[in-house]
């Protein structure tokens, strides 16, 4: 179930703290690590810092997108330790933590996605998140090591993997449909922003927060993937008729 989990850094400056984030995963059970356009990796920093979980730093994926990293999640949680204009769904540690391993246990795949450390994520990187977390540390000193800050959710995810390793088992549940994932989601997006460009709902040169505000709206939803087709087959159409095609009925 674990296994399922990944952390992503992005753009991560100090290869020192991308080892100790590979220490704080393998502390707690994790193994898959991602590294998105990191600064500088490997690094002989890294594998000192790592302290023995240089096995988690030599099987590192590294990509040059957070898309990429995202490939086949149907759960995205990112750390966010400021507000922003628009509020997101926000979770703390131990909810986010039941959330992942929740997802994880019925075979989805789970990312908590880490930002740089001099500035976090930016607005765009959180809008492919389904939730938000913050890690409520001391408002007089609230900035956390990146490692450490992988450290705890880490640790809140081996909580609730043993919470639900001695919990008792229960009776078989009904099969639980695919959710869409991190790529089938931006596909979506796009195709959506598309259709509103061309009936003239969205203005590309003033776009204000539509698209970030529908992002927030369908991240709470949870889409399955058949709803998601359904949805783009819905907005193939709308295209056609824009463009004035006839709506043709698929039996």
């Amino acid at each position: 179930m674990l296994s399922r989990i990944r952390i992503v850094l992005v753009n991560t400056s100090h290869p020192g703290n991308i080892g100790g984030a590979a220490r704080a995963m393998k502390n707690m059970g994790l193994s898959q690590l991602v590294l998105v356009d990191p600064a500088v990796f490997p690094s002989a920093e890294a594998s000192a810092r790592a302290s023995g979980a240089d096995d988690i730093l030599a099987n590192a994926r590294v990509v040059p997108t957070l898309e990429e990293a995202l490939v086949g999640c149907s759960l995205v949680m990112g750390t966010s330790a400021r507000d922003r204009s628009l509020p997101w769904p926000l979770l703390d540690p131990r909810a986010c933590a039941s959330k992942a391993v929740e997802d994880a246990q019925a075979g989805g795949e789970v990312a908590l996605v880490f930002g740089r450390e001099h500035a976090g994520l930016t607005n765009d990187e959180l809008q492919r998140c389904h939730f938000h977390v913050h890690i409520p540390s001391a408002p007089e000193f609230s900035s956390l090591n990146l490692a450490a800050a992988v450290q705890v959710l880490a640790y809140e995810v081996r909580l609730a993997f043993l919470a639900l390793e001695t919990s008792v088992p229960a009776a078989p549940a009904e099969p639980v449909a695919e959710l869409a994932t991190a790529e089938e989601l931006e596909g979506f997006y796009g195709h959506m922003e598309a259709a509103l460009v061309d009936i003239g709902f969205l203005d590309p040169e003033k776009p204000r927060h539509l698209m970030a505000r529908l992002r927030r709206l369908y991240s709470r939803c949870r889409m399955e993937r058949t709803e998601v087709s359904i949805l783009r087959g819905i907005l193939t159409e709308t295209r056609k008729a824009a463009r004035g095609e006839p709506y043709k009925r698929k039996d």
